[in-house]
């Protein structure tokens, strides 16, 4: 452990979007263990089944027991009436002695990835799309930023969890990677515009999720489907586990270049 790395995140209000499954679902189970007690993690998702299944899986653990409590809320951030629900149930849920707010803008989707750029005719189609993928992280950060504002004691860190996609094209995946594209630049503002803000954009790298088996059986482009279907076969797609981990020590060194593109592959 770095001589500059914190035992923990401190008394937390943390916020995950697409907190029901994969990587979003860990890093919830994650941060429980690493925030004091008296911390509250607010958790949301499309699906209300899922987060009450990991709501009571924390009440259960060690975390749950020390007294981190869970709010769930099941609301899709795509809309304005799910993204003010995530900022009730903040507001509500944070106490005047925490020290820490984290934000982690992980919900997202994959899009239609069995067809190429020059077939989006539909504008409507694509709207819908960037309205989850782009619109709702930047107006729930917004939100968040405004109900908890900078003040002496308060540590504030927003973490964006995108893609090496936000770099690099990927044939037959224009929404998703114009997507992730648009959405690190956002951040990357955001971390020039707001110095006392902490912001990381982290690419967890490619995991064994849902997405992935989305991935693998309908990507468009035939060089790009083999070449996730031959990481699955050669055992290379990482755990959501080890990713989450390397996540959990950018932030409790805290000593990365706010607003930088931070891949799980350069740790």
């Amino acid at each position: 452990m770095s001589s500059a790395e914190r035992a923990d995140l401190g008394r937390v209000l943390c916020i995950i979007t697409g907190a029901s499954r994969g990587f979003g679902r860990t890093v919830a189970l994650e941060m429980s263990r690493l925030v004091k007690p008296g911390s509250v993690l607010v958790l949301a998702a499309r699906s209300g089944d899922d987060l009450r299944a990991l709501q009571a899986e924390l009440a259960e653990s060690e975390a749950g027991r020390a007294g981190v409590k869970v709010e769930s809320v099941a609301a899709d951030v795509g809309q304005t009436e799910g993204l003010e629900k995530v900022v009730r149930t903040s507001t509500e849920a944070f106490s005047g002695d925490m020290d820490h707010l984290v934000l982690v803008n992980n919900a997202a989707s994959l899009g239609d990835v069995s067809r190429y750029a020059k077939s989006f005719t539909n504008m409507a189609e694509v709207d819908s799309y960037l309205s989850l993928n782009v619109s709702s992280s930047l107006c729930l950060t917004a939100r968040v930023l405004q109900a908890f504002p900078q003040h002496p004691g308060l540590r504030r860190t927003v973490v964006n969890v995108t893609s090496l996609c936000a770099l690099q094209p990927f044939r037959s995946w224009v929404l998703y990677c114009t997507g992730k594209a648009a959405r690190e630049m956002m951040f990357r503002v955001l971390a020039e515009e707001e110095p006392d803000l902490r912001v990381l954009n982290y690419a967890p790298g490619p995991l064994d999720t849902a997405m992935q088996v989305e991935a693998r059986s309908k990507t468009a482009d035939s060089s790009i489907r083999k070449s996730f279907l031959d990481m699955f076969a050669q055992g290379q797609l990482l755990t959501c586990e080890a990713s989450c981990a390397k996540l959990m020590k950018l932030l409790l060194e805290d000593n990365y270049a706010s607003g930088a593109h931070v891949d799980f592959y350069d740790l």
